[in-house]
Formats: C-alpha cells, sequence, structure tokens
C-alpha cells in the first residue's frame, strides 16, 4: 500500500464529496490488489479522514465499526452522505442548467454529464444532453446554427460548439484595429505590417496547461474529452475527430506543401544558371501614439501551442521571431532552409533571417502544415496573406480612412455603433387604422420542416431583443412569410396584406424616386454610407398598432411592438422619420435604412458625420458596424458606384447583363429587359437597338425568336459598360433638351 499517505489526505468533508471519495478508494484497492473483506475493511477504516471515521462510528454506534464488514460500512455511508435522489428533482437540476459566463464549453459538458448521473435517462441519455446542450449555450448565433441542423447528434453538437468556442476567442482579437506598424514592402508592390511595441508573451495568459488533446484538438486533458470514443469519418478509427486525424493530415501534407510551402516565398531561379536570386525586402518603423490595444490580432496553434500573431493583409508571407520559434520547438526543431527573400530595415540594415520551415498550425477546423520565416530577434510575429486562404481568416468591421478628423469624429460615438438593437427615444408610431374594417384573424401557416429551427431562433431572438411579445388571445393574427438571407439566417415578415393593409389609410409621405437622390451628389470627394441595424424595428409602435401587427406562427401569436416589415405605410413612415431627424445637414442623402454622406473634404465630411451621428446618439439610434464604410472615395449606394467623378453602374450588375443568356420565352425576356431598364440612363439609343426585342413583346406576337433578335439582344448588352459614367447634375450648368417625333426612339 505505497499510496497509503495520498488517501490520508482525503476526507469527506461534506455530501456531495462521498461519491469522489467511494470511487477513489475503489480505485485505491483495485491497484494495490486489495481483495480480502477484513484487509478492505481496515483500509477504509485506516485512509479515511477523523471526519470520516467519526460518522462511521456514529453510525455504528453502539458497536463498534470494527465490527461490521467492509460492504456493510459502504453501504452506510452511501445511505449517509447519499441517498437516492428523487428524479424528478434530478431532471428539474438538469433541464434548468445553462452554460455559466466563465464557463467552457468541454465543462459544461461535463457538467451535464455529471448531473444526468441520476436522471434515469436511460436509451434518451445522448438525446436527452443534445438537447440540452443545444438550449443551455451562452452564444446565441452558435445556438442558431445548431438548431438549424436537421439530424444533429450529441457528437456533432459536440464538435461544432468546441470549435465555434475556440473561433470566438479568436475572433474577439481580430476586430480591433491597427496603428503603429512596421512595413516590410518588396520591389514588386507587396506590403507586411506589424506592430512596432515591445514584445508581448507569445503564450496568451489565459491559456490552458494542458497541450491539445488528441481527441479533438481542445485545451483539457484526454481522459475527459468527450470524444474519446468517437469514430473519426476519415479513417474509422476510434478514439478522434476528423479535424485532428493524423491520417488526413499526413495525406494532405503533401498537396499543403506544394501550395503552401516556402518554395512559394518570393523567389526567383536564374533562367541561365539555376541560381537563387533574393528578393529585397524594407522594414520601415512607424511610430504611433495611438493606444497599443489597436492592433488585429489572432490566437493560432503552431505545435500545439497557442500564439498571439498580428494579422496583416499587406503581408505576402508569414514571419516570426526566434525567440518564439525556440519556444515552440525546445526539442528536435524543424530543419530550417534558406529563405528567399531579404529584409531591410529603414535604415538600410540587414535584417537577419534564420531560414524557412514548414510547420503545423491548427486554426478553427484547420489542421495542416504552413509556410514559415523565422526572424532573429524578439520582434511581434506576424500573420501574412498566405495563411489567410487556408485559415479562412478575413477581416470586417467599418472601413475607415485613418484620417485624423473622420477618425476622431467616429471615436466621440462609440455607443452608435453598439451591438445592440436601437430604440428610438421620441414617440411611438401610430398606424391608422380604418375603423369601418373589423380585426382579421388567420391561421398559421405551414412552413418547411427544414426552415423551422431557423424560425424559431429568430422568434426567440427577436423576443428577447423585445420587438416580439408572445400573446394567448388577439383580435388580429397575420401569417408570417420567412425570407431567406444570403447569410442563411431568415428575417420574419407578416403577410399584411392578407390583414392590416386592408384597413391601413395611405401614409401621405412619398417615397423619393432614385434619381431624384442621385441627382444632389454634385461637389462630393469623400463619401460615408451607413447602415442602420434592423432600421424598421428601432422605431416603437403604440399599444393598438402593436395589436394589429400580431403574427401567428406554428409556436403561437406574437404581439409585435416595433414597426414590422411588411407594413404597407411603413416605408413612408421610416422615409418621413429619417428625413425629418437629419434635416438641414447638407451633402446627406437618407434612403430608408441607408444614409450616404459626401464632402469636398475630409474635414467637412467629418464635421457632417459628426452631426449625424449626434443625432443618432441622441435620439437612440443605431448602426450595423460591420456595413458602414466612412472616409472612402467610392461607395455602393442604391445599384451605384458613386465618385467624385460621377455615377457609375457597379461591376457586379454589368457582368450579370452581359452573362445573361438568350432568353427562351416572353416572361424570360421581359426579366433582362427589366433589368437592363435599371441603367437606362447610362445606355445610348437603348430605345432604337432595343426596338425587336420590344415587339416580340407586343400583345397577340407569337414568341419567334430570329436572328435578328439574337443581333438586338447581344448589341444591347455591348451599350453598357462598367466605364460608363453620369456625371453629377450641376445646376449651374446649361442644360440641352432634345426630342424627336420618332415612335421608338431619338434620331440625330
Amino acid at each position: 500500500m505505497a499510496t497509503l499517505g495520498h488517501m490520508e489526505e482525503f476526507d469527506v468533508s461534506d455530501p456531495s464529496s462521498w461519491d469522489l471519495y467511494a470511487e477513489r478508494l475503489s480505485y485505491f484497492l483495485e491497484a494495490n490488489t486489495i481483495a480480502n473483506p477484513e484487509q478492505k475493511r481496515a483500509v477504509l477504516l485506516t485512509v479515511c479522514g477523523a471526519k470520516t471515521f467519526s460518522v462511521i462510528r456514529s453510525l455504528t454506534a453502539p458497536a463498534s465499526p470494527k465490527t461490521k464488514s467492509y460492504e456493510e460500512l459502504i453501504a452506510m455511508l452511501k445511505a449517509h452522505f447519499s441517498p437516492t435522489p428523487s428524479v424528478i428533482i434530478q431532471r428539474f437540476h438538469f433541464h434548468k442548467r445553462n452554460q455559466r459566463a466563465d464557463e467552457t464549453i468541454s465543462t459544461y459538458i461535463a457538467e451535464l454529464r455529471h448531473i444526468a448521473e441520476h436522471c434515469q435517462f436511460g436509451e434518451f441519455l445522448n438525446d436527452m444532453l443534445r438537447d440540452q446542450l443545444v438550449c443551455g449555450i451562452q452564444n446565441e448565433a452558435l445556438q442558431r446554427r445548431l438548431l438549424a441542423e436537421p439530424n444533429l447528434t450529441l457528437a456533432a453538437a459536440q464538435e461544432k460548439a468546441l470549435a465555434a468556442e475556440t473561433a470566438l476567442l479568436h475572433t474577439k482579437a481580430i476586430h480591433h484595429t491597427a496603428t503603429s506598424v512596421h512595413t516590410i514592402s518588396s520591389k514588386q508592390g507587396d506590403d507586411i505590417q506589424f506592430q512596432n511595441n515591445k514584445p508581448k508573451d507569445y503564450f496568451a495568459t489565459n491559456a490552458s496547461p494542458f497541450t491539445p488533446c488528441i481527441g479533438c484538438g481542445g485545451q483539457h486533458r484526454r481522459s475527459v474529452c468527450p470524444f474519446k470514443n468517437a469514430v473519426c469519418h476519415y479513417c474509422k478509427k476510434k478514439g478522434h475527430v476528423i479535424r485532428v486525424c493524423k491520417a488526413r493530415v499526413n495525406q494532405e501534407k503533401q498537396s499543403d506543401n506544394a501550395k503552401f510551402s516556402h518554395k512559394n516565398l518570393p523567389t526567383n531561379k536564374g533562367a541561365a544558371t539555376g541560381t537563387e536570386v533574393n528578393q529585397l525586402y524594407h522594414i520601415q518603423h512607424v511610430n504611433s501614439k495611438g493606444p497599443v490595444n489597436s492592433e488585429i490580432t489572432a490566437n493560432v496553434f503552431i505545435h500545439g501551442h497557442r500564439c498571439e500573431m498580428e494579422i496583416d493583409s499587406g503581408a505576402a508571407f508569414t514571419i516570426i521571431s526566434s525567440e518564439l520559434f525556440d519556444k515552440l520547438f525546445p526539442h528536435n526543431p524543424p530543419t530550417l532552409s534558406k529563405p528567399g527573400c531579404t529584409l531591410r530595415d529603414y535604415n538600410g540594415q540587414s535584417v537577419e533571417l534564420l531560414g524557412s520551415c514548414d510547420v503545423s498550425v491548427q486554426y478553427n477546423t484547420f489542421s495542416g502544415m504552413l509556410p514559415l520565416i523565422v526572424a532573429k530577434g524578439t520582434q511581434k510575429s506576424l500573420l501574412g496573406r498566405n495563411w489567410f486562404s487556408p485559415l479562412k481568416i478575413s477581416i470586417q468591421g467599418i472601413h475607415v480612412v485613418t484620417g485624423g478628423s473622420v477618425k476622431k469624429a467616429i471615436e466621440e460615438f462609440p455607443q452608435v455603433f453598439a451591438n445592440e438593437l436601437g430604440t428610438y427615444k421620441g414617440p411611438p408610431v401610430s398606424l391608422r387604422l380604418d375603423p369601418a374594417i373589423s380585426p382579421i384573424h388567420m391561421k398559421a401557416r405551414s412552413v418547411p420542416y427544414a426552415l423551422r429551427p431557423k424560425i424559431e431562433a429568430e422568434l426567440e431572438r427577436l423576443t428577447a431583443q423585445g420587438v416580439f411579445e408572445p400573446v394567448t388571445h388577439t383580435q388580429w393574427a397575420t401569417p408570417i412569410v420567412p425570407v431567406l438571407k444570403p447569410n442563411g439566417d431568415v428575417r420574419l415578415c407578416g403577410d399584411y396584406k392578407c390583414t392590416v393593409n386592408k384597413a391601413l389609410n395611405q401614409h401621405p409621405y412619398p417615397v423619393p424616386a432614385v434619381n431624384q437622390l442621385l441627382s444632389t451628389l454634385a461637389g462630393g470627394k469623400v463619401f460615408a454610407k451607413l447602415d442602420l441595424a434592423q432600421a424598421y424595428q428601432q422605431l416603437l409602435v403604440d399599444e393598438a398598432s402593436a395589436d394589429a401587427q400580431t403574427i401567428i406562427t406554428h409556436r403561437g401569436a406574437f404581439r409585435v411592438k416595433r414597426l414590422q416589415f411588411g407594413i404597407s405605410t411603413a416605408p413612408g413612415i421610416f422615409q418621413h422619420f429619417m428625413e425629418t431627424l437629419l434635416s438641414s445637414i447638407p451633402g446627406v442623402v437618407p434612403y430608408f435604412h441607408d444614409v450616404l454622406l459626401m464632402g469636398p473634404s475630409e474635414s467637412i465630411l467629418a464635421d457632417r458625420l459628426r452631426e449625424v451621428l449626434s443625432r443618432f446618439d441622441s435620439s437612440g439610434i443605431r448602426l450595423k458596424k460591420e456595413k458602414c464604410e466612412i472616409g472612402a472615395t467610392s461607395v455602393n449606394f442604391l445599384g451605384y458606384r458613386i465618385d467624385a467623378s460621377g455615377i457609375r453602374p457597379t461591376e457586379s450588375k454589368v457582368k450579370a447583363i452581359h452573362d445573361a443568356p438568350e432568353p427562351k420565352c416572353k416572361q424570360e425576356l421581359q426579366a433582362f429587359l427589366g433589368l437592363l431598364n435599371f441603367y437606362h440612363s447610362f445606355l445610348a439609343h437603348k430605345a432604337t437597338v432595343a426596338e425587336p426585342l420590344h415587339r416580340l413583346l407586343d400583345k397577340g406576337v407569337p414568341w419567334n425568336w430570329t436572328p435578328k433578335h439574337s443581333e438586338a439582344f447581344c448589341k444591347v448588352k455591348q451599350l453598357l459598360t462598367s466605364d460608363s459614367l453620369l456625371v453629377h447634375y450641376d445646376e449651374d450648368r446649361p442644360l440641352i433638351l432634345t426630342t424627336d417625333a420618332s415612335p421608338y426612339g431619338v434620331y440625330h
């Protein structure tokens, strides 16, 4: 019994520790091959602490503990410390157990398994664990993705949750703006930038003390890995998942090396001699007085260690210091090959490079070999563009020209860009209903089974935001129309044309035409485009209007307390609100949830931006920061590209028109001409060129596509190019009006 002293350190100080004590005692007896009943009893009475022995003596009184067998003593202790729990209470605790704010996914899953031990779920244990994992996690975005999975298993839910948790930690580090930079620029124009700060600890301060688990890559012991018994979908072996499968990594290593190895670093081979010719790069130091924590960073696992690296979209390749390299590879480091580039600092002094190699990298779902350059010293690690594609890294946020005045205007109003739903502080909107029309109550429409999880997730999100309120009784009830967004989420719109729109009086405020808005952009050289988050829903409605907007779903009725999409008068109401809120500010063009600002200089744009943000702040309006463009020389607005010289069609729409196939019926021809008509102002002689196509749409004319129509179809597409330009309207310049009596065009 060599480990007896370790058992003496353990005592049952409270009832909740009994299970651990009993399990540890059982392991101790098994490890020391103690099977004799008297010896087992002696061990129990010897290794227990004073408190536990006192409990044993009380339970056996007036008899001595020596008169009881080992099994009797264990049964008495179990009945005392761990009585059979109520299944109802245990299941209650299980279903009420949600993930805590400071709790990792791995810990949360382990706690659920512990609570479920006495819930008697039987063959439904995995299903119940899966359900509570999905319902109890704090990450709402992850929750929506899991709910959208039609055949989600416990193993799949665990894998996705662990991966999302790691991705969230990395994403938080990315959403900053870099200030002080080094610049590595090549003669061919490739730039690398990294922070000009004193080196930090390359291993995150909150990094786990465990090496990555070989079963899933998580930061925990192998003994508690939830995937110990999982079967890999790649190699079909038990004990790990596909993202850490060594067989997959080894098979992909060769292709990864071919695509991302150091051979792809900027090098040249002499055509005649075959000798290597180094490319010259320069390192420039630009000191900044900005905040130190404004760099864009990500935590990447290199050789199983978490390393903080600065992300630089101008960098051609990835560099770490020799200090970090020694930490990553204290034993058996990889062989460094001769680098194919030369680095010089601002003063023209050469930067000493130790070499390049391929290293094992893990980031989110990626696991593979990537190229790395090692520079002598202690400088900041730099994650370059050659890692962007395999790691699926992109930088999002407010696109800002780092001019002082514009940037300062943004920093004055951080709350306007807060990640929350805005609430207008003014009076609520009142929908004017015709009292002669009785309330209409419709039944919920069936929705595709695959969309139900997304619809339910959106209902829960909007309920949490205070937009929806569940109700049991209502006079109005409108079925919903789920609209899929490009990112896969759904927007819930009420089909109000069947209900409340019939009782609404037309709103008198006119919605401006696009050409009217575009005619006010003269003089703009610097632009900003602001996007409101959940635009209509930032406006509260009164009680009667909320009742009238009630929607009916497969989850019941929900009263809508904010202006809802689908209300026929909502566009006029919101446009009137925006124009009133931003009135008297020159160079500001609001169009529903988009606001375009322009100025002849950056300082003037900053003044106008400051005034707009001030009004948004005071009124409670919030912006969607990832969709804002501020301080740009050109912006996309209402399907057009706008800059100082004029208005152009966007390249995507020009490409869509040029790639359009020949129509096969009148409906397809109408769709093409409708798309073409969006840019009619850019199409000189469009009516003349497209005349045969329009004649084919005349009433009573049969469909007969001939070479004449094919020729007109090709010519009309050639009228539009991405270089087409409409100069901004200037009221000080003379206008020429050309008219003609031609039935379908103007001849010159």
